[in-house]
């Protein structure tokens, strides 16, 4: 006799219920938002996977104006240092030069390791939590590198092995 899962049931009935958006509801519903709009409106989609989406969708009249935020440049840390220490040239300025150019950080990630998170804190510790975060997402940027690397090479391995083998079965 089988045993019954209350829970486990609860969840299978909740996956065949959640409703799913097809490309074509989505593209309805990308053009009646234009066609109801009687006047200018602006209309704001974000992704983080542009290259993933449909052509259809990103299409012009669909979308016009295409504004990628890219990560933080060194250009924009000083702005953002003079904006939130009041800063326009420090000691640090060229460590941190040099990580932003070879570590992908957004701006609002550099903004967050700016701002002061105690009264006692100074311009030049709020630097150094940046050097540190910098340091920490360069690390884990060079770790998740070395896995996809080990991954795309195990992958390659396996579909060597395939051919391999579906070679030796012809023979």
């Amino acid at each position: 006799m089988e045993e019954k899962d209350p829970v486990r049931n609860k969840m299978e009935d909740e996956e065949n219920t959640q409703s799913k958006v097809t490309l074509s509801g989505l593209l309805n519903f990308i053009d009646r938002i234009w066609s109801a709009c009687g006047g200018e409106r602006l209309v704001v989609f974000t992704t983080n996977y542009v290259d993933k989406l449909d052509p259809a969708v990103i299409r012009r009249g669909r979308m016009d104006k295409h504004i990628e935020l890219s990560y933080c440049c060194f250009k924009a840390f000083k702005v953002l240092a003079r904006n939130y220490l009041d800063l326009d040239s420090h000691e640090l300025f060229e460590t941190i030069a040099r990580l932003l150019g070879k570590t992908n950080m957004t701006p609002a990630d550099v903004a967050e390791n700016l701002m002061p998170k105690s009264v006692i804190q100074d311009a030049e510790s709020c630097l150094k939590n940046l050097i540190e975060a910098l340091g920490e997402a360069r690390v884990k940027a060079d770790e998740e590198a070395k896995l996809k690397a080990e991954e795309a090479e195990k992958f390659k391995a396996e579909k060597e092995k395939e051919k391999d083998q579906s070679a030796s079965l012809l023979y």
